[in-house]
């Protein structure tokens, strides 16, 4: 079974930024609400070459199989586009939606609702007073000094009195190379994983702080409020600039933000910022994840299936040059079909990232950091997925896993020839089956355009 023959797959969506300042109209988790444009985009493109079987939310509910679950999306996130922060928040954002509705009635009076009023009433106040301009080093001010850059004095502050300079190279963050190196009481966790440790605590709570002066925001103590805890580490590990999985929030957008978290607990708070994370994840994030799952083969493999193509056409035409000019029959010429034919279904697929023969077995290659999984530590490989999913966990680097350095030295006929898998995902199976189809329809028919041409030449008779 297949899909339409005129069947696309999804395009490849760039990066790109939407305003929330509009009004809310739409369902989204948690109760609350998408914006209209949201809506209007996804009505026309997020099911663009995306079936219903593969959707964004069946993906997340858990409802698909290898290689299109959860987990292979966050991979997906983490080792190819880079952006994993989104996937990560939105994660912890649904769970927390969750959470805070368990509670009892007295404590979610604590922290109240932030309705659309105050967040719209906040916007035009950072409309009206934007945010403080940042103060600089008397180093820096030199530097500008006479030139359109130049900054007012008000902003200069000397380095010892508590200014950083901006051109010193930051500290480096921790890496999980370091993570033997550090000292068991400044893990964020305990083993089991349910408690906070103090050290980290603190430095979560200095963080936020630091995040709440930047944005002149004025902290409420409501240490009673439920969660409040977790919400200061959720703004310093996502919000707060220099973060280490900082998402791509504008000044206003941060600022609303900490101005109603500064206030409340209550999911609403984070309101306009989940709609630019879901936005960005189920039009630019989920879609280009389905098309990169299509191909079935990894880059040298799919590079060499085209020159097989490109062969199987030069293979042919050279057969059917050389028939033409000899004393054979006309009926002869047919055979160069087989070149066209073969080399032509060939290069279609391969240029929509298949190879023919790991489709002809619905196999496709193990992605590099599954090909070394078997390989490794046990431990390290939990370690790393339990990473991905930690959604308060450091940063986001993997160029210290075992597995980047062995596929690196790994030679090019086997990366060709690597290592496969049977596709479990039906869905994914019909996609796949009908790019083969259209190939190989695309391919008779221009066979058959190619073939014709030269049965229609004369013969030369050279020999």
């Amino acid at each position: 079974m297949v899909y339409s023959l005129a069947y696309r797959r999804p395009p490849h969506v760039e990066p790109r930024r939407i305003s929330t300042a509009t009004a809310d109209s739409g369902p989204s988790i948690g109760g609350t609400t998408l914006d209209e444009t949201h809506e209007s985009l996804q009505d026309n493109s997020i099911n663009y070459g995306v079936p219903d079987a593969l959707s964004f939310d069946r993906i997340i509910d858990g409802g698909t199989c290898p290689p299109c679950t959860t987990r292979d999306f966050m991979n997906y996130l983490i080792y190819i586009e880079h952006a994993a922060e989104n996937l990560q928040f939105f994660l912890w954002y649904k769970d927390y939606v969750r959470r805070f509705d368990l509670l009892s009635e007295k404590e979610r009076r604590l922290a109240p609702e932030w309705t659309l009023e105050q967040a719209e009433a906040q916007a035009l106040a950072l409309k009206d007073n934007p945010a403080p301009m940042k103060s600089i080093s008397a180093e820096t001010a030199a530097v500008f000094k006479g030139t359109d850059f130049d900054v007012p004095k008000t902003t200069i502050v000397e380095l010892s009195k508590g200014g950083s300079n901006p051109f010193g190279t930051p500290p480096m963050t921790p890496t999980s190379r370091d993570h033997d190196s550090i000292a068991p009481s400044e893990y964020p966790w305990s083993d089991s994983g349910s408690t906070l440790r103090s050290g980290f605590k603190a430095s979560h709570d200095k963080k936020a702080a630091g995040a709440f002066a930047v944005a002149d925001v004025k902290l409420q103590p409501f240490t009673i409020q439920p969660f409040r805890e977790e919400i200061s580490r959720i703004i310093s590990i996502y919000v707060a600039e220099s973060a280490p999985r900082q998402l791509n929030l504008s000044s206003k957008e941060r600022a609303g933000l900490l101005h109603a978290l500064a206030t409340t607990t209550h999911p609403t708070a984070f309101r306009r910022v989940i709609h630019t994370v879901e936005w960005s994840l189920r039009h630019q994030a989920h879609q280009n994840f389905i098309r990169w799952t299509i191909c079935n083969g990894n880059r040298p493999r799919v590079i060499f299936a085209r020159g097989l193509g490109i062969a199987g056409i030069v293979g042919g035409i050279l057969a059917a040059v050389l028939i033409v000019l000899s004393n054979a029959g006309r009926g002869w010429r047919v055979l160069s079909a087989i070149g066209f034919g073969i080399g032509i279904a060939t290069l279609v697929a391969a240029w929509k990232g298949m190879c023919v023969v790991l489709h002809g077995m619905h196999h496709r290659h193990l992605r590099p950091w599954e090909l070394f999984a078997e390989d490794d530590d046990a431990s390290s490989v939990l370690e790393m997925k339990k990473d991905s999913f930690d959604t308060l966990g450091s940063n986001n680097s993997y160029e210290d896993q075992p597995w980047v350095a062995k596929y690196e030295k790994r030679n090019l006929i086997r990366k060709v020839f690597d290592r496969e898998v049977w596709i479990q995902e039906p869905a994914l199976r019909q996609i796949q089956d009908t790019i083969f189809l259209q190939a190989v329809l695309g391919s008779l028919v221009l066979t058959a355009i190619c073939v014709g041409i030269f049965v229609a030449l004369p013969k030369g008779r050279f020999y």
